[in-house]
Parts: C-alpha cells; sequence; structure tokens
C-alpha cells in the first residue's frame, strides 16, 4: 500500500523584545545562569505580572503578515504541568481565546505552489533551561531560569503538509517573513526558533487521518528533515507489518539519527486549562489593528515580485535575493548605485553568498559595504579590471576589509588594454603553440579559447579579454 504524509507544526518563536513578557527582567542571550530573574519570572508569592505592550505589537505584525484574523478579545490561561524548569508550575499562554486565527501561507516546492494554513497565532511565555551532567553516580541536572517568562509566539499551522520537503520549505519561508517583521533574530541555535512537528500517515487517497505522533523541539531545517523522514518511515513499518502506531510524544537524537518515545501524548485537559486571575483580558480594538497593518514593512512575496516587475529579474533570481532580508537590502543598496540588476544579482548569488557561506557569515555582517561592491563592478565595467581580477579583488575585500580601487592600485591588478602590450605576447603565444594555431584553421573554434587562456595566463590575468580575442583572431 502506498501512503502518504499528514504534517502539522508548532512553531515556537522567541520575539526581539529587551524585557520579557510579564517583567522588566533583560531577554539578552546567556549570562551567568539564573542572573536575569526577578520574584515575578521566578513564581514567588504575592507578586503579579503585568504584559510588555511590545510582545502584543509584535504578535499582531506577525497575524496580519500571515493573513490572519485578529481577535478584538482575547485573554491570557495557565498550563498547569509540573517540570524543574517551570518555577510557577505552570506557563502563561493562550488557550480557547487567542490572539488570531485563520491565516494562510505560501511555500514553493519543485516548483509546485501550496497554500498551507494557519490555524493560530498566540503568546505565551518561555520555560527555563535544564543542564544534565553526567556523572560517576549517574549525574545529575542543573537548572538555568534567565529564559523563563522571555515572550515567545506560538504559530499554529493546519496539517496541510504533506512532506518533509514541504515542511521544511513552510519553516524557511516563515523564518523569513519573521526576519522581515523583525520581531525574532529566529537564531535557531540559540533557541529562537524551534518547532514541534505532528506527524502521522494514511494510506494514498483516504480522507480520515491517521494517529499521529508529536516530535519535540527540532531547533534547525536539516533536523526537521531529518526528524520527520525516520519518523515517517517508523510508522509506515509499523502498519505494513500489521501493527499499530501508538500517539505519543517523541524526541529527536540527532546523531543516532532517530525518534524515540519521551512520554505517552498529553491531551489538553490534562493541562487544566484557565483563566489568569492575575491579567486582565487584552481588547484590542480595529484602530490599533489598522495602525499595525499601516506599519508592516515589505514583505518577501511582494519585494520579490518588485523585483521582477521593475529589475527584470528572473523569478529564481528573485527568490534568492528576497530569501533573506539583509540580501535584499544589501541588493536594493547595491543597484542604487550600480544601476544593472542582472549584474548585481548574479554577483550576488554566485562570490558574494560562497564567501559569505565560507566565513559562516549572514548578509548583514558582510566585512563590504554595497558602496564598495557598485565600486568593483564599476571598476570591471570601465575595464579597469577583468571579471576574473574582479573575482580576487572581491576575495582581497572580505579578507582584509579594503575597498576595491585601494585593492586594486596597492597589487596593481589594472586591467592592460594597451594593444600593443598585447599584441608582442599574443605573437609569442602564437609561436608557442602551433599545433593549436592550426586546428583552429581547421575549424576548431575551442583551439581560440585556449589561445585566449595562455594569453591571460602570461599576463596573470591582467589582459584586457576582448582586445585579447581581437587581436588573436586578426592573427590567425
Amino acid at each position: 500500500m502506498e501512503y502518504e504524509a499528514v504534517i502539522g507544526l508548532e512553531v515556537h518563536v522567541e520575539l526581539k523584545t529587551n524585557a520579557k513578557a510579564f517583567c522588566g527582567c533583560t531577554t539578552a542571550f546567556g549570562g551567568e545562569p539564573n542572573t536575569h530573574v526577578c520574584p515575578v519570572c521566578l513564581g514567588l508569592p504575592g507578586v503579579l505580572p503585568v504584559i510588555n505592550r511590545q510582545v502584543v505589537e509584535f504578535g499582531l505584525k506577525t497575524a496580519l503578515a500571515l493573513n490572519c484574523q485578529v481577535a478584538p478579545f482575547c485573554k491570557f490561561d495557565r498550563k498547569n504541568y509540573y517540570y524543574p524548569d517551570l518555577p510557577k508550575n505552570y506557563q502563561i499562554s493562550q488557550y480557547d481565546l487567542p490572539l488570531a486565527r485563520g491565516g494562510h501561507l505560501k511555500i514553493t516546492v519543485d516548483g509546485e505552489e501550496r497554500v498551507i494554513g494557519i490555524t493560530r497565532v498566540h503568546m505565551e511565555e518561555d520555560a527555563g533551561k535544564l543542564i544534565h551532567v553526567d556523572g560517576p553516580d549517574g549525574g545529575y541536572s542543573l537548572v538555568d531560569y534567565n529564559r523563563t517568562g522571555v515572550p515567545l509566539l506560538e504559530i499554529v499551522s493546519e496539517p496541510d503538509l504533506r512532506s518533509p520537503a514541504e515542511a521544511r520549505a513552510y519553516m524557511e519561508k516563515l523564518r523569513t517573513i519573521l526576519q522581515y517583521l523583525d520581531v525574532s533574530d529566529c537564531k535557531m541555535e540559540e533557541g529562537s526558533l524551534r518547532c514541534d512537528a505532528n506527524v502521522s500517515v494514511r494510506p494514498r487517497g483516504s480522507q480520515s487521518f491517521g494517529t499521529k505522533t508529536e516530535v519535540k523541539n527540532l531547533n534547525s531545517f536539516r533536523s526537521l528533515q531529518r526528524a520527520l523522514e525516520y519518523e515517517i518511515e517508523r510508522q509506515v513499518a509499523i502498519l505494513e507489518s500489521g501493527g499499530r502506531v501508538e500517539q505519543a510524544t517523541m524526541a529527536w537524537d540527532e546523531n543516532r539519527g532517530v525518534t524515540y518515545v519521551m512520554r505517552t501524548k498529553e491531551e489538553a485537559q490534562d493541562y487544566r486549562y484557565f483563566p489568569d486571575p492575575d491579567l486582565v483580558p487584552l481588547e484590542i480594538d480595529a484602530a490599533w489593528i489598522e495602525r499595525v497593518r499601516r506599519e508592516l514593512p515589505e514583505l518577501p512575496d511582494a519585494r520579490c515580485r518588485r523585483l521582477i516587475d521593475d529589475y527584470g529579474l528572473p523569478a529564481y533570481d528573485a527568490g534568492v535575493i528576497t530569501s533573506s532580508r539583509d540580501l535584499a537590502d544589501y541588493f536594493d543598496r547595491v543597484v542604487a548605485l550600480y544601476p544593472d540588476a542582472k549584474t548585481v544579482s548574479n554577483w550576488i548569488m554566485g562570490d558574494f553568498l560562497r564567501l559569505l557561506n565560507a566565513g559562516n557569515l549572514e548578509p548583514g555582517q558582510s566585512p563590504v559595504p554595497p558602496e564598495e561592491m557598485a565600486s568593483l563592478l564599476q571598476l570591471q565595467k570601465e575595464g579597469t579590471i577583468s571579471g576574473k581580477i574582479a573575482k580576487q579583488v572581491l576575495e582581497e575585500m572580505f579578507a582584509t576589509g579594503k575597498g576595491a580601487r585601494q585593492i586594486v592600485e596597492e597589487k596593481g591588478l589594472v586591467q592592460i588594454s594597451d594593444a600593443a602590450a598585447l599584441t608582442q605576447i599574443v605573437e609569442e603565444v602564437l609561436a608557442a603553440n602551433p599545433g593549436v594555431v592550426e586546428d583552429y584553421r581547421n575549424g576548431k573554434d575551442k583551439a581560440l579559447g585556449f589561445l585566449v587562456g595562455q594569453v591571460m595566463k602570461a599576463t596573470r590575468g591582467k589582459a584586457n579579454p576582448g582586445l585579447v580575442n581581437r587581436l588573436l583572431k586578426e592573427r590567425l
């Protein structure tokens, strides 16, 4: 029997506020354990939480960007469970009256566009962090409450995803939107963006859902895709052997590449949700919603369309460039100074991204500012340097932070465009390669490329390629 997967994601987004959700403690990452805490986020007796207004603002921005309907009235609830990283023994969250519902997000996988439904967007607080230490007597765990109370948005998708590749594309697109909104730094390695994946399998063509499992705390795109691939295979193998999938909460072991059971799956009633008596409900009027809507930035899909319409870029180029807000901002600033969008696109998607990746840098961390990238392209256009030399100069710019013109002058990389100076080198190359000359005269056009290469080699890449081609053809 052929099976298909049914996947829904619960994405947790750590918001980029300066203070926690319900107190004034810093949200800065790191710090000595248990130093970013106060009586409120530690849940000491007699304290009263107060909602951080910016958390609501960021929630509204996200909900509107995801095409959700914002609720005019929502409230906070207590999600009750006991675990050492939860000092109050409950998490402040939202249950039956969340901030927003009913949105959607578009993804493209293998050239096919899919619309993935968004069930809800709600606000909540993060828990602390357990640090497990191995020891001769079985080890022990330490708890750090610095992260307790850090504001989160939980974005829950409909079970509309049908493959691990689609789940990854959805997560990547969602991260891009959040970065454009500037509501989160989305640093998955620091836990700012992570997700739980609900997955089941069913016979292809069936309309009913199978029994789902939930794979918890996936904090990289690679882990998400690999964990889903494994879990789908595991469930299919159980069904094909005549077994039954058990509903459970699963963990992902990155090193072994397997999922394993953490605990049997809780239901909503197990958390004993009830309205938080210390927090008043929120009433969000239409004027507030419309103000936030007007302040939304240009989002990825709209920006992609603008690059196609205004600059004539291919859809692929526009998609790559707008996949990161910083990269798209960089592109726009270079094009404003060097208005040849396709050339700029080729350089950014090629050597620029290659050097960023080699240095493990984000576009916003580039040591080459847009002004210097435009200067480099202008030098090439003027014929001061060749394309090959331009690539070398860009590498030197990344390595040293120096400007393009400074490097060209210091290293004597100015392109040789003097016909008299090149003629002698061309004659020497022709004299040294009589067989190749004969091949060209016998109709083998590729021989010309070899001869051009020899001239470029002799001039250490500084010869003007167009002039070299012309001189060679004249003499041949």
